[in-house]
């Protein structure tokens, strides 16, 4: 799994809604509003790397109301969720 952070800048007025465009993008997991330079973070999360053009430039960064993205490629994981989701088996628990 390719993980891209994409940072968004957006118009003010239209965060909310931007953000819940992009939150149904296929290939978007999830869709932070934030404080600082950027108003948006998006983990988009695809299989290759050819989606990414799909998602990002092909989709997200044509929503209306976004203004600018800047998209870091993942290489690592860390996250002991991540981690986690990575190795389940998907085996009920035996109580």
């Amino acid at each position: 799994m390719i993980t891209a952070i994409v940072l968004i800048k957006a118009d003010v007025s239209r965060i909310p809604e931007v953000a819940e465009t992009i939150a149904g993008l296929d290939g978007v997991s999830e869709v932070y509003s934030v404080t600082g330079e950027f108003d948006l973070v998006a983990l988009v999360r695809v299989r290759q790397y050819e989606q990414i053009a799909d998602v990002i430039p092909g989709a997200l960064n044509k929503v209306s109301g976004v203004t600018h993205t800047e998209t870091h490629i993942a290489f690592r994981t860390y996250s002991q969720h991540d981690l986690e989701a990575a190795f389940a088996l998907g085996l009920p628990d035996a109580d």
